[in-house]
């Protein structure tokens, strides 16, 4: 959540106004006048010595005034200070946290359960849309593989992973291979790489096909080839999330114009762009905060996308978090996404 380092840093007076403006408009939504600030701040300064500091907040790029209006609403970079340096979070009450435990103990039974009633949780929370990934396994190892040969140039792949857990995969293949063919295959596979990590087995295959091309027989290299695309998606076969409440969006001025809705819709519906969000919080040490072209994509501009990863033990399975308007409370929702992750450890733990 740090800010960058380049970003310039106003004195105390311009830091309190600039805190004070924030919280105004992120209540009314309406841009921030002097006469409204010099009420606001309680303290003893003209609206004219308020100008002035809205003029260097401006020069510093932590305020703009829209249109031709006289206020002023904060830019991301003014997000960006406030959230790292100016807002006071406000951790959910008692009241709130036994809310979140009772949904989340009321769908325990499964942790896809789990992810939806979180993710609707989060909505309802916060008046926005709510995200999580579904639980990925911790580590997933390859103990065996089996090749067996199937009619129209197919190979059932039977994936044998951690203790018990079986996947079974077809693969499209430029010829028909025999049963022999298959099982030089797979004895070479079970002998090289049964134990491993699959991360570890699918690098490790890059190299042997790459070193043994010249001594390896063709017909084997071929097939194992193929047999890469059957590690793809093994070490996290859904890869899915659950997304509760982007009707909610509507609701926000800001983003209710035909044009923006239909990118962020479209946005939802395009599984791979928010997975691609989450999972740069996936290592992340704590809630991470995205305002507007941080995500870094154009279609998530006019908004904030706050995440936690959530762990059990001492793996990352997921990430939550909740997407919606720049101008949101951040003081409020930045400590519920952050409890909501360790409540949620907690009932997947006592799962476990």
């Amino acid at each position: 959540m740090s800010a960058e380092a380049s970003n310039p840093i106003p004195n105390d007076r311009g830091q309190h106004l600039l805190r004070v403006l924030i919280h105004r408009y992120i209540r009314d939504g309406q841009p921030v006048g002097s006469r409204t600030l010099s009420k606001d701040a309680g303290l003893d300064l003209s609206p004219a010595t308020i100008r002035n500091v809205m003029s260097d907040l401006e020069e510093l790029g932590l305020v703009s005034a829209p249109h031709t209006s006289a206020g002023r609403i904060p830019t991301p970079r003014g997000y960006r200070l406030f959230v790292d340096t100016l807002v006071r979070y406000r951790q959910p009450g008692d009241g709130d946290i036994r809310k979140i435990q009772a949904q989340i103990r009321r769908k325990s039974d499964s942790p896809e359960d789990l992810v939806s009633a979180v993710s609707s949780m989060l909505s309802d929370f916060t008046s926005m849309a709510g995200v999580v990934t579904v639980p990925r396994a911790p580590q997933v190892t390859m103990r065996q593989i089996e090749f067996l040969p199937l009619s129209e140039n197919r190979v059932l792949v039977i994936l044998v992973v951690n203790d018990r857990e079986v996947q079974n995969r077809i693969l499209h293949t430029e010829r028909d291979y025999s049963a022999s063919e298959l099982q030089q295959a797979q004895n070479f596979m079970n002998e090289h790489y049964a134990g491993l990590d699959m991360e570890q087995v699918r690098s490790r295959l890059l190299e042997d096909l790459d070193s043994t091309r010249d001594s390896m027989n063709q017909t084997m290299h071929d097939i194992i080839a193929v047999a890469q695309s059957a590690m793809d998606g093994a070490t996290d076969p859904d890869n899915q999330y659950v997304v509760a409440g982007e009707t909610k969006l509507m609701d926000f001025a800001e983003l209710s114009d035909v044009d923006t809705l239909r990118r962020l819709f479209d946005a939802f519906s395009r599984k791979r762009l928010i997975l691609d969000l989450l999972d740069r919080s996936i290592n992340a040490n704590g809630v991470q905060i995205f305002i507007g072209e941080e995500s870094g994509y154009r279609i998530f501009d006019g908004c904030s996308v706050i995440t936690a990863p959530y762990h059990v033990d001492d793996d990352t399975i997921g990430v939550l978090g909740v997407i919606g308007p720049t101008r949101m409370a951040y003081d409020r929702v930045v400590p519920i996404v952050d409890v909501t992750a360790r409540l949620l450890e907690s009932a997947l733990s006592h799962n476990g």
